[in-house]
């Protein structure tokens, strides 16, 4: 492996032992392959790890990812079928799971995928017990939920990837709409990362005005209701929309769970809506489901309870309980 790069030092290290951190990537699929280029671009971690079952393809997407390390600042990336490929990881990404077909929801995979996490999940606890385990397939808050039936894990270890990814395609469309910064919009989708989720605007925001009092926009129109609903909804359609035209949705959420292993490695403390178990959250509790959540080291810390209207309220509360349906009827 090339030696060229020497910035080791760039990259957080696992306090306990002083070790270059680790990252395993569950699944050498489009969404898990992209997601460990994403975590080479970034510099998110000194090693990057892949396992599949399927050995040739997951020795080629390693290999055609390790050989673009001299032009990053990564130690290795490798691949294997073999799970001890991950042991001692301080992060572990599932991507692996049923793959979502055109015109599919995310709760129609659930049984599928929640089946391959009774085979891989004892295993990955068993070589990395300390890692803060990352589920990223859908139907993401189901399959987390199920995750932590099968695990055991402490709440604050094991929580999913929520709707980082939703939370980001919204504000990507005010600013679309008003000619701001994302970096300056503030606001958050919360709920089922899929056909119930809920759009806090009550509490969004654009560099500490609220949305909706933001007034005209590029279009000369105001920030109305209709706005608001459109947005919403092309945040939900994205993914029907991206799988309709080229079979599977990977560059962007490979992008945001990068974001929420480097806030984790990081200890970042970082605000991000991801998918840990709720307890009491608005009256919340028993359900893996997306909520605004400080993430640092020690993985999903406090869960904001951010003001909401009564709608939102109702809204989460249902999202909720779908959520839970599919859990029961899995037998969890």
């Amino acid at each position: 492996m090339s030696n060229t790069n020497t910035a080791q030092g760039s990259y957080p290290t696992a306090k306990a032992s002083g070790r270059p951190s680790k990252v395993a990537i569950i699944g050498a699929g489009a969404v898990g392959s992209t997601l460990a280029y994403a975590c080479v671009t970034k510099g998110v971690a000194r090693e990057v790890v892949l396992q599949d079952i399927a050995k040739e393809k997951v020795e080629a997407e390693a290999l055609d990812i390790a050989q673009g390390i001299q032009f990053t600042s990564a130690g290795s990336v490798s691949g294997s079928t073999d799970p001890e490929i991950c042991r001692d990881a301080d992060v572990i990404a599932i991507t692996a799971g049923a793959k979502q077909k055109p015109g599919q929801s995310r709760l129609e995979l659930a049984g599928a995928t929640v089946g391959i996490m009774e085979k891989i999940l004892p295993k990955l606890v068993e070589v990395a017990p300390n890692a803060i385990f990352v589920p990223v397939a859908n139907p993401v808050d189901v399959v987390t939920y199920c995750a932590k039936k099968i695990t055991g894990l402490p709440e604050n270890q094991i929580f999913g990837s929520g709707t980082v990814l939703d939370t980001a395609r919204m504000r990507y469309l005010i600013s679309l709409e008003t000619g701001t910064a994302v970096q300056n919009i503030h606001g958050y989708i919360t709920g089922e990362h899929g056909d119930s989720e809920v759009p806090l605007w009550s509490s969004t925001e654009i560099g500490g005005v609220p949305i909706t009092q933001w007034g005209k926009t590029l279009d000369g129109g105001e920030f109305d209701e209709a706005k608001r609903e459109r947005i919403a909804h092309d945040v939900v359609r994205s993914a029907y929309r991206i799988i309709e035209g080229k079979g599977v949705t990977n560059y962007a959420v490979g992008l945001a769970v990068q974001r929420i292993i480097g806030a984790v490695l990081n200890d970042e403390q970082r605000v991000l809506t991801v998918s840990p178990l709720l307890d009491d959250w608005h009256g919340i509790s028993d359900v893996c489901m997306a909520v605004p959540t400080i993430i640092g080291r020690k993985g999903a810390g406090r869960r904001l309870e951010l003001p909401l209207t009564d709608d939102e309220r109702t809204r989460l509360i249902a999202s909720a309980e779908r959520l839970r349906e599919v859990a029961r009827g899995l037998g969890y």
